[in-house]
């Protein structure tokens, strides 16, 4: 029976681009546990926190992690990296461990692994985040391995895509999308060819978002909206009632023939009387110094 006395105590050196083949060697060489030696060593580390135990589990797993990290080495990552973070996956694994279930570490560990690892390529892969949704994490890994070359998807692809994995096809399309994008430096060096297509050329900063003149435009709406109530008060309650319902509705604004209907009158009686409340509406602010940008002046006809 294998047991942690034959395994190395030591978890090997950090991985650096330049011994990744020397790392996976040594994993390799490392024994297996069998069932009775994992279980063993699974209720000393449980039972007992016995540390020494549970870095021998970790040990004789790190070839599984190997294995796993190769597996995703299409997103451009190094493999160094993938099998760092699929370790960190691993030892918690082990941490949460229960032998009395009467499953094999492996078995439970690999959801461990590929979660880490998982989350490592979404932090890494782009400067902007391109998953974080379950749906869209869940395309982001099978997306490019369900199409059949680099072609778009075409309207039936999409929804058998969106079928197998049980999303909606919208969020296929967008994946889709963000998958097939690029990122662009915002100042591009001066040596490459497309610098002088940089987002530095032509984003520009909105001059409204300076502070003073924020602060003055908020001014501003605050005297149009005192200068706009006293106009209002001024006038009848029909024609307020007209100018309101025609032009101080966010939503469900009403129309000629609408107020027409309501008043008992025609729909040009109402331009009318909407045409004389902005006459007066319009001089009561003149004459308070207000702007006259401040009333939305229908038009004569």
């Amino acid at each position: 029976m294998q047991t942690a006395l034959s395994l190395p105590m030591t978890l090997p050196a950090p991985i650096s681009a330049g011994s990744i083949e020397a790392y996976i060697q040594a994993v390799g060489r490392i024994p297996m546990l069998t069932a009775e030696g994992e279980r063993a060593l699974a209720l000393r580390w449980r039972e007992n926190n016995d540390l020494e135990a549970a870095r021998a589990l970790v040990l004789s797993h790190l070839r599984l992690v190997v294995s796993i990290a190769r597996g995703y080495l299409g997103y451009g990552l190094p493999h160094a990296d993938l099998i760092q973070e699929g370790n960190i996956g691993l030892m918690k694994a082990v941490r949460r461990f229960d032998p009395q279930r009467g499953v094999r570490l492996v078995s439970f560990a690999i959801h461990w692994i590929k979660a880490e690892i998982h989350e490592h390529i979404l932090r890494n892969w782009r400067l902007v985040k391109i998953a974080t949704t379950k749906a869209q994490r869940k395309l982001f890994f099978n997306l490019r391995s369900m199409k059949q070359g680099l072609a778009p998807l075409t309207s039936e692809e999409i929804r058998q895509v969106a079928k197998t994995l049980k999303v909606k096809p919208k969020e296929v399309s967008e994946m889709e999308i963000r998958l097939a994008g690029r990122e662009v430096a915002f100042e591009a060096d001066d040596e490459d060819e497309d610098a002088a297509y940089a987002p530095v050329h032509y984003l520009a900063a909105d001059p409204d978002a300076e502070p003073s003149r924020a602060l003055q435009a908020a001014q501003d709406r605050k005297i149009e909206s005192a200068d706009l109530h006293t106009a209002l008060a001024a006038l009848d309650l029909r024609s307020r009632r007209i100018v309101e319902a025609r032009w101080l509705k966010e939503k469900g604004t009403a129309t000629l023939h609408d107020l027409a209907a309501e008043f008992k009158v025609s729909a040009e009686r109402i331009r009318q009387l909407e045409m004389k409340a902005f006459e007066k509406m319009k001089k009561i602010i003149q004459a308070q110094g207000a702007p006259q940008r401040a009333l939305p002046m229908p038009a004569a006809a």
